[in-house]
């Protein structure tokens, strides 16, 4: 059987892409060069491993086995060349992260624009994403995430300190409806939920009372999956809504919002940059790991 090394890192890509042009584009080659190149593979091992369709690439059971195995050696072999090849005080290449979109610090700006100016070299290519996966497997070099979801064959490092969510309104919201005084009433109030997608059922509001946590599941009057929305509708008296306290921080300092329930929401362990456990990590990972360090 004779495979070549090019045609999986080429597999892995288009698996991670799940699509021949978008493979095509990071690997700065045509897109026929790429279908080329995965007809040679599915030739050499005698099955199918990516579904073709007019819009988009699926794998096959086969492809997502090979995918499973072969994304981490060869992510291995990309950090590997990288390490021999940039000088330890000139980090360079593609990061990619995948991050949290409630991890407001981080997602800020000057933190990233920091290590942008300090690390010329470096290409940051950061997916703000809430969904749960393998980032070895999907070619990610690191990824941003509360510290309770994190696998724990993972390395992790603290971007900050603890954190924790709580229920705000606006101050005319409040004067008209008044606050609750548990978290159980909410359901007589109107609610601002968050769902990640329109098939999801709205996030369930998470609490606290004398160390034992409970959830209460709040009949949303608006849902939608996009927080900056939820805080422009809570500002405008729409409702009471739910999330992380620094995503609320400047309109609370402000004055346009105000947290209420605060003796029910505890606080736990924030957010972590977190990455594969291995032995030498690239150059340009290492600088983030330490430009997070220092900026904590």
């Amino acid at each position: 059987m004779d495979v070549s090394l090019n045609a999986l890192a080429v597999f892995a890509v288009v698996a991670d892409t799940r699509s021949f042009r978008a493979a095509a584009d990071r690997l700065g080659v045509t897109r026929s060069a790429v279908s080329q190149t995965i007809k040679s593979l599915e030739t050499a091992l005698g099955i199918a491993l990516v579904q073709r369709t007019t819009r988009s690439v699926g794998l096959t059971e086969a492809g997502e086995r090979l995918h499973a195995r072969v994304a981490p050696g060869i992510a291995d072999i990309r950090e590997a060349v990288e390490a021999v090849s940039d000088r330890p005080d000139r980090p360079r290449g593609r990061l990619r992260l995948a991050v949290s979109s409630i991890a407001e610090r981080f997602l800020s700006g000057p933190l990233l624009a920091a290590f942008a100016e300090a690390n010329p070299d470096v290409r940051l290519d950061v997916t703000v994403t809430d969904e749960e996966f393998d980032i070895v497997a999907e070619g990610y070099d690191a990824a941003v995430r509360l510290g309770e979801v994190i696998a724990q064959d993972m390395i992790a490092v603290a971007i900050a300190g603890d954190e924790r969510q709580i229920a705000v309104c606006s101050p005319a919201y409040r004067e008209r409806r008044g606050a609750p005084d548990h978290p159980r009433d909410l359901t007589r109030h109107g609610c601002i939920g968050w769902r990640p997608a329109p098939d999801v059922a709205p996030y369930r509001w998470e609490f606290a009372e004398r160390g034992e946590e409970f959830s209460v599941a709040v009949d949303p009057r608006i849902t939608t999956n996009d927080m900056a929305l939820m805080i422009k509708l809570a500002v405008a008296g729409a409702g009471v809504t739910f999330g992380m306290e620094e995503s609320f921080r400047p309109w609370i300092d402000r004055g346009e919002l105000v947290p209420i329930l605060e003796d029910f929401c505890p606080r736990f362990p924030g957010f972590y940059l977190y990455y594969p456990n291995r032995r030498n990590a690239a150059p340009k990972l290492r600088a983030l790991i330490e430009h997070v360090r220092r900026s904590r």
